[in-house]
């Protein structure tokens, strides 16, 4: 005689316990590494830059297409002077290894190729502002990412998975589909140069830019933040500040030379 089930009818199977078991403990590793409080930090910060990124970009776009303003240099020396009225002056006070003087003496050559492709990217990508739209801008501009992977792989070392390459895949055709729409749509207008020459400074401005922010990481990680932002206020002050006086210096020279011989004929 077969003994009877203590369970009831209604009662859950040992499988079904089992595998309820497993997803709720499969649930509780992702939660206990996903949200954690370091990740949660990191995607804080991150949406604050992003919507910095984003008021920068529509207070540009604005200033070209309302007031006419074309000073991208200009606005790019305003920030690095500010870098360097606050982090190379701490950096002038430190003592030890961490004092200006001493950077300069041991990696100052570093730094003023660092300050030149920071200045150089950000110039590059305001100055696109004049030729193409902002949503061509913000979304070439993602093609930083897998130039900034390419270069981490060789100078971080770092190692990715195939899902990362997907994605990259990914956001390459999405720049040459980017790229192709704005030629079309803007051709109609008989603008399709000027547009694929801002489509062009969006993504040389960006691999400018994977290099700056890969040179940032090393040197965040491996020495300090203030160093970085010091040197960098330093030498993008002075650079940025060498290419003002000379835009500016060439600019009116070539007004006038336009004006002298527009009066001469």
């Amino acid at each position: 005689m077969e003994a009877a089930s203590p369970a009831g009818p209604g009662a859950p199977q040992p499988q079904t316990q089992g595998a309820a078991g497993r997803v709720a403990g499969l649930l509780r590793r992702v939660k206990g590494k996903v949200f954690t409080w370091n990740i949660l930090k990191t995607i804080a910060l991150g949406q604050m830059l992003s919507l910095c990124i984003c008021g920068t970009a529509i207070t540009s776009q604005y200033l070209t297409e309302k007031y006419k303003v074309n000073t991208p240099m200009l606005q790019s020396f305003i920030n690095y002077c500010l870098l360097f009225l606050i982090y190379t002056v701490m950096l002038a006070f430190q003592s030890g290894s961490d004092n200006l003087l001493y950077i300069l003496k041991r990696k100052w050559w570093k730094y003023i190729l660092l300050g030149l492709a920071d200045v150089e990217a950000n110039y590059l990508i305001v100055r696109a502002y004049q030729y193409t739209t902002l949503t061509s801008v913000q979304l070439l501009d993602c093609f930083g990412i897998p130039v900034l992977m390419a270069l981490s792989w060789f100078i971080l070392y770092a190692r990715y998975r195939v899902v990362h390459f997907i994605a990259v895949a990914v956001s390459l055709l999405g720049v040459g589909t980017m790229v192709g729409a704005d030629i079309l749509a803007e051709r109609k207008n008989d603008s399709g140069s000027d547009v694929l020459i801002g489509d062009v400074l969006v993504l040389i401005g960006a691999c400018l830019y994977a290099v700056s922010n890969v040179c940032e990481e090393y040197i965040v990680k491996k020495l300090s933040r203030q160093e970085f932002l010091g040197m960098v206020g330093l030498f993008g002050t002075i650079i940025s500040g060498i290419q003002l006086l000379v835009v500016c210096g060439i600019c009116p020279l070539y007004v006038l030379s336009v004006q002298l011989h527009a009066t001469g004929d």
